[in-house]
């Protein structure tokens, strides 16, 4: 029996909507927001009122994409949260409405839970799964944790950020060294072409699987004010090593508790997810360890490393088959809820 998902995704600037049959995409449309880019960040009150514009046409071509009516569909899946309170408004009463209006389930999910279940949505891009238990390596703007996979519905955090993310790190040197919103691929871009041994940061030392990247970002700053008063070209001469040495830092940070919770836990099968999981360099390094022989490394295609709705689908796929259905009093949250 086909089970059919509409998955919303509304938790940051991005309006996603997707269609599975059972774990397979049927269709992903995406409507970006460009109009934070000037501000060099997301503006939230921009950011809802652009939501209210792009849901309805979004899941419309959604469905059409998908070649199936709106009759057809089992449930509706929606984030949730985290994210932002207005973005996160403006999906879950539109969930609320059109499920009401067929007669169908609402089926609230977590975007950090999510982003790791995407590894199981199939398509043309992407048939292999890791099995449970699995660790899985979850980092973006807002989030770094390490969490261990049992199940669909059982996933457990081994570390998480204890101040700043990776994302963050990455978003706040591409501000430092003026570089255009988002930072992130930029200094993934010039990371490219620089040298990652041409200057040093120094590491967190943090206890247990835990992060920290605040001490890193401010340590950043202050090597570049300093060099700054000795020349004022220092940025634009060093651009490319200063990004790839940034780079090489934090997923050296990353990749060292990464191993840490191989050992302590003995799984090794390792996923990534989140945004930055699109970093080449963070992607490089776990293939590395993969081709050493020491885990089986999963990598989502870049589809499903930014915000999407076929991840809420298949997290909402996975709680209709156990029955795990929402109220219509539901209401999203900003924070935790893990």
């Amino acid at each position: 029996m086909s089970i059919y998902i509409l998955g919303i995704e509304s938790s940051c600037d991005d309006t996603s909507a997707a269609v599975l049959q059972n774990t397979r995409m049927l269709s992903s449309v995406i409507a970006n927001q460009e109009v934070h880019q000037k501000f060099g960040g997301v503006v939230p009150e921009l950011a809802s009122r652009a939501h209210q514009q792009n849901i309805i046409p979004v899941v419309e071509v959604a469905l059409q994409k998908a070649k199936i009516t709106k009759n057809q569909l089992s449930a509706v899946a929606f984030t949730r949260g985290p994210g932002l309170l207005g973005s996160l408004l403006v999906g879950t009463s539109f969930a609320k409405a059109f499920a009401m209006g067929l007669g169908i389930p609402i089926i609230e999910v977590n975007h950090l839970k999510a982003h790791i279940l995407s590894h199981f949505v199939e398509d043309d891009a992407q048939q292999n799964h890791p099995e449970f238990p699995f660790l899985c390596l979850t980092v973006s703007g807002g989030h770094t944790q390490i969490v261990k996979v049992n199940s669909a519905s059982n996933m457990e955090i081994l570390g998480k950020t204890i101040d700043d993310a990776a994302g963050e790190a990455f978003d706040k040197a591409a501000k430092i060294m003026g570089l255009p919103y988002p930072g992130g691929p930029e200094i993934d871009k010039l990371a490219g072409t620089g040298n990652p041994l041409a200057f040093s940061f120094p590491e967190p030392r943090i206890g247990n699987l835990d992060f920290s990247f605040s001490g890193l970002k401010t340590s950043f700053l202050y090597f570049l004010r300093d060099r700054l008063k000795e020349d004022d070209d220092f940025i634009e001469k060093h651009k490319a090593d200063l990004a790839a040495s940034i780079q090489h830092t934090i997923i050296s940070i990353l990749m060292k508790k990464l191993r840490m919770a191989v050992k302590q836990t003995g799984l090794t099968q390792v996923a990534i997810a989140g945004g930055v999981s699109a970093n080449s360099g963070l992607r490089h390094a776990i293939e590395m360890e993969s081709e050493a022989g020491d885990w089986k490394a999963f990598l989502p295609p870049f589809k499903y490393t930014t915000d999407n709705a076929a991840m809420i689908a298949v997290a909402g796929y996975f709680k209709y088959l156990d029955g795990e259905f929402t109220s219509q009093d539901i209401t999203p949250y900003a924070r935790g809820g893990f």
